[in-house]
């Protein structure tokens, strides 16, 4: 299906330099502030206590975080679980007091502020699992990357698995990025969508590399660049379709979802928003560059003929 189409293509190779460029200086950006600055990883990650907590009405976040102020805790999340009327809470490690303290100073601290706050779990989670989730989260998305690159060097040719993965992680790398640079809070929900993206940004490769090959067969006169930028152009109804359509889905979650969803759908939108960019503009200049060619992506067909066997181009 497709709203609109274009008549010329557009010359996206023309300014392919450019727009690497811009890629590069982004990416080494993402890299400084993840090096100088770090992320600010969630109680997944740091371990800390968790404290579900049920009130006889809708919770009232403002004087629930009010009262959890005074307390002097540190950076903590209190969010909406499930019904309007339950609260969990998110404490970090705190040194010379354990998790059970920490837990009772809290609710002490509700019950004053609503006779009606009921503790309905406890839950901490140690140092040693918060690593191991690092480290297990690690290994995901490096399967993962390898994975992409095993499919796509078996569907497609080496340079379109190599291009791929550059521009995937590079999604991920920036996404990282942003999140330490404004110390966004980086947990177990923002992971899944970070490897969501992945998955997300290969599909709009795949798709773009599915009409490349399907350009060589058909545009055989045509030089490289010409291929790429029909193949990039004539995908691009596709793209802003199921972009913008995924992007209303995620914004919804990003305004309505709560403090729950919010970081979730904040990497997603930068994933989307950045996916459509390096598929796009910097995947297909890097296959262009590598020197992909269309008897890289076409095998000639042998037929027999009255001077024998012939080998069409």
């Amino acid at each position: 299906m497709e709203f609109f189409r274009f008549r010329r293509d557009i010359p996206f190779m023309r300014h392919a330099l450019v727009f690497n460029v811009i890629s590069l200086v982004t990416f080494l950006a993402a890299v400084f502030f993840l090096a100088t600055r770090g992320l600010n990883f969630g109680v997944d990650f740091r371990g800390g206590t968790v404290i579900e907590v049920n009130y006889a009405q809708a919770v009232d976040f403002t004087r629930v975080r009010s009262a959890i102020d005074k307390l002097d805790v540190g950076e903590y999340s209190a969010q909406s679980f499930g019904a309007a009327n339950t609260a969990l809470i998110r404490l970090p490690l705190k040194p010379g007091v354990s998790s059970a303290q920490l837990s009772d100073r809290v609710m002490t601290a509700l019950k004053a502020d609503d006779p009606s706050a009921r503790q309905v779990r406890v839950e901490f989670v140690g140092p040693q699992v918060g690593k191991e989730l690092y480290e297990n989260g690690a290994l995901a998305l490096l399967l993962v990357a390898i994975g992409i690159v095993a499919y796509l060097a078996a569907r497609f040719e080496w340079r379109f698995a190599v291009a791929a993965i550059v521009a995937n992680l590079h999604d991920v790398i920036i996404i990282m990025g942003f999140f330490a640079f404004f110390q966004w809070e980086f947990s177990l929900p923002v992971l899944a969508a970070l490897l969501a993206v992945l998955g997300y940004s290969v599909n709009e490769s795949v798709v773009v590399a599915d009409r490349i090959r399907e350009n060589f067969r058909k545009m055989r006169k045509a030089t490289v660049s010409h291929v790429i930028d029909n193949a990039i152009t004539s995908t691009m109804s596709r793209t802003i379709i199921t972009h913008g359509s995924t992007q209303i889905m995620v914004t919804s979650m990003l305004i309505f979802g709560g403090e729950a969803l919010h970081y979730f759908a904040l990497a997603l939108t930068i994933g989307i928003l950045f996916g459509i960019y390096s598929s796009v503009l910097v995947m297909a200049p890097l296959v262009m560059w590598m020197g992909v060619s269309r008897e890289d992506l076409v095998k000639p067909e042998k037929r027999s003929g009255a001077e024998g066997e012939k080998i069409l181009p």
